[in-house]
């Protein structure tokens, strides 16, 4: 027997994403995002509502950067969800993140995060609140690396957020192959 929830924004697994931005006086700010995924081979789309000094600063500059929340860094990436920027221009220093402007977008990343996806802005619809950027640059830190140089998401230890009962959920352990196991059917 199945439970109806009706419609609810329920769906495992929910990124985290750390948005990052600057206003029009180079100040540096963070938002957390869990409404988004990659749309494209060099697309990503999230959910931003218009009310967010993030939308503000993206339309402004035209670039953002969406940095993976991970497990060590799980605080900070909900302090900067629950403070707005638009009340607080100070939160990124407040919570220690260490903005670093990327080399190939006019925003921002943030040190402790390691990984981030750097990004233009191909378009953003503050009613549908629906942000599409164009993916430049993904860069990531060595420390998540593996001996081939491909980024070990068991060293990144990305988390996701759970709709339904308000947690972050660190990844876990692989359980298939893609791409290989599903051939069995055919």
């Amino acid at each position: 027997m199945r439970v109806n929830f009706g419609a609810k924004p329920y769906s495992f697994p929910m990124p985290v994403y750390i948005i990052g931005t600057y206003d029009e006086n180079n100040v540096p700010n963070a938002m957390n995002a869990a409404w988004g995924g990659i749309c494209d081979d060099q697309k990503i789309m999230i959910c931003i509502d218009s009310t967010h000094k993030t939308a503000a600063n993206l339309q402004k500059s035209g670039a953002f950067t969406v940095s993976i929340g991970d497990a060590a860094h799980m605080a900070e990436c909900d302090y900067v969800g629950i403070v707005s920027g638009n009340k607080d221009q100070d939160k990124v220093s407040k919570c220690g993140l260490h903005p670093v402007k990327s080399e190939f977008v006019n925003a921002p990343y943030f040190e402790e995060f390691r990984m981030t996806i750097e990004c233009r802005v191909i378009s953003y619809d503050p009613q549908t609140c629906c942000l599409i950027g164009e993916i430049v640059n993904v860069n990531a830190d060595e420390s998540i690396l593996d001996a081939s140089g491909k980024i070990d998401p068991f060293k990144l230890e990305p988390i996701s957020y759970d709709p339904v009962n308000h947690n972050y959920l660190k990844l876990g352990e692989i359980v298939g192959k893609a791409f290989h196991d599903g051939r069995k059917f055919k």
